[in-house]
């Protein structure tokens, strides 16, 4: 072996790497396998959670550089993945089984929120995770035209089946109230709907559930916050004043159900004209990442306003802009640093809040 290196050294090494989905070792918890240690020459198979499915290669990346750092002996590292089973826990007291659970909200509405809800469901998808989407924004649920479907949920042992598209999981209002009839509810039925949307839908194993809040600060943050342990909330927000000041709301609404806010994403950001090129801040510049910094959250990213995903928006084929050029770097990163930041938190040892203990409605 080389200099000496033993596959005890190694080992003893591993133990200090940490999963990105529960910020523990990875030796404790059995993904590490297939070390081989020949000369100078490692390799090994380090098994990943599905949750973490947008980080996998850079994992994999920081593991072989750090290795190959810690051990310069070394003239080949190599890691390779494998999928690394872990079921997630019942949340609450409503029996819905996910691993995290994210509300998007804003203080205002339109703003994009439900674009981004729907945008951060399809990336998670998309890159490997089991995702459910819940369109809590009862009063005007945006997600099935979003998403280009129209059906009824059917039901299965007196629990309600949701729809599947293209292997996300879907539930919302739009699909129980005809369209253009207006919801009409108070407080109380707010709270019933929402919990029947978690408690009686067959959700299954989740990765991931988004939820798509109704804009303001109304009843349904507080009735999450009572229900089960969100991961937190993601604020949506343009950059001219008048937004930015419904988003602090937002943030401190969040606050006060102990709701911690994982980020902010700055929609319609700016303009480029596709005839000059030229840069256009119709709605300002900055506001968002300004008033995260002020805040203290993270800043996930922002999107410019885009033809096409108002295009696709409306023709309901939102998943397509993860095909456009002009718009997927854009959602990908915002993707990208919402499951990173969660993961380095993790990873250094912060815990998620606990939950208050609030009065029923």
């Amino acid at each position: 072996m080389a200099n000496d290196l033993s596959k005890s050294d190694v080992d003893e090494f591993l133990a200090e790497f940490k999963d990105p989905e529960t910020g523990r070792s990875v030796t404790q918890q059995n993904q590490i396998h297939d070390v081989q240690l020949a000369e100078d020459r490692l390799s090994l198979t380090l098994g990943l959670t599905t949750h973490s499915a947008l980080l996998w290669d850079e994992t994999r990346e920081e593991l072989e550089s750090l290795l190959r750092n810690k051990f310069p002996q070394l003239a080949e590292v190599a890691v390779s993945l494998t999928q690394h089973d872990r079921p997630p826990m019942k949340l609450g007291q409503i029996g819905l089984t996910a691993k995290s659970v994210v509300a998007v909200g804003s203080g205002k509405g339109g703003v994009g929120k439900s674009t981004i809800a729907a945008c951060l469901a399809l990336g998670l998808k998309q890159a490997g995770c089991k995702v459910g989407l819940m369109d809590a924004d009862v009063y005007g649920p945006s997600i099935p035209h979003l998403l280009g479907v129209d059906q009824r949920p059917e039901t299965a042992n007196n629990r309600i089946v949701p729809i599947d598209v293209d292997g996300m999981k879907v539930m919302s209002m739009g699909f129980l109230v005809p369209r253009g009839e207006a919801v009409i509810w108070r407080g109380p039925m707010l709270h019933g709907a929402i919990t029947q949307f978690l408690r009686d839908t067959e959700w299954g194993e989740l990765d991931w559930l988004i939820i798509d809040m109704p804009p303001g600060t109304g009843d349904i943050a507080l009735t999450l916050s009572q229900l089960l342990p969100l991961t937190g909330a993601v604020i949506v927000c343009t950059p001219q004043e008048v937004a930015l000041l419904d988003a602090e709301k937002a943030i401190a609404m969040f606050g006060k159900v102990n709701i911690p806010v994982l980020g902010m994403v700055e929609n319609m950001s700016y303009f480029v004209c596709p005839d000059c090129d030229a840069r256009h801040d119709i709605f300002g510049s900055g506001g968002a990442r300004r008033l995260a910094e002020k805040s203290d959250v993270p800043f996930l990213g922002e999107v410019p306003i885009n033809l096409q995903i108002r295009v696709l928006g409306d023709a309901g084929k939102t998943a397509e802009n993860f095909q456009d050029e002009s718009a997927a770097p854009y959602l990908e990163a915002i993707c990208h640093r919402l499951v990173k930041n969660l993961a380095d938190k993790l990873r250094s040892g912060e815990e998620p809040a606990s939950l208050p203990t609030l009065p029923t409605l």
